[in-house]
C-alpha cells in the first residue's frame, strides 16, 4: 500500500459550498484533542465505490488568525490499493471534496450555533 499527502490550509470563512455527487461519507474518528483544537479521522465507507483508494486519513488542525477569524490546516494521507498510483487530477478531486466537506460542515454550524454552544 501507498501513502500520498497533501497539506491544506484554508480560512473558515467560505463564500459557497461545492456541490457534488457524493450522497454520504462514513468516518472513524480516530483521535480527537480539544486543548489543541485538532483532531484526526479516517473515511472508511461512501456511496462512491473507490477503485484506487483503500481510506483516507485526515488531520485537521484549527489555529487563531490575524484578522480575528480562524485557519484550518488539513493534511490527508490516500492509502491506496496494491498495484494502483494516484495522478495528480486524483488528488485534487479529492482536495475538492476534503474543502467542500469543511464547508458544508462550517455552513452548517454558522447556522445552528446552538450546535457547538
Amino acid at each position: 500500500m501507498a501513502i500520498t499527502c497533501f497539506t491544506q490550509e484554508l480560512k473558515t470563512s467560505f463564500e459557497d459550498v461545492q456541490g457534488g455527487h457524493l450522497k454520504w461519507l462514513k468516518h472513524r474518528i480516530d483521535a480527537i484533542d480539544v486543548e489543541k483544537l485538532a483532531c484526526k479521522y479516517t473515511l472508511i465507507e461512501s456511496d462512491i465505490a473507490f477503485d484506487k483508494i483503500e481510506s483516507v486519513v485526515y488531520e485537521m488542525k484549527f489555529e487563531a488568525s490575524s484578522d480575528g477569524g480562524s485557519v484550518c490546516k488539513m493534511k490527508s494521507e490516500y492509502h491506496v490499493k496494491a498495484g494502483t498510483e494516484l495522478k495528480e487530477e486524483d488528488i485534487k478531486q479529492g482536495k475538492d471534496k476534503a474543502i467542500g466537506l469543511c464547508k458544508v460542515v462550517e455552513e452548517y454550524l454558522l447556522a445552528n450555533p446552538e450546535a457547538y454552544a
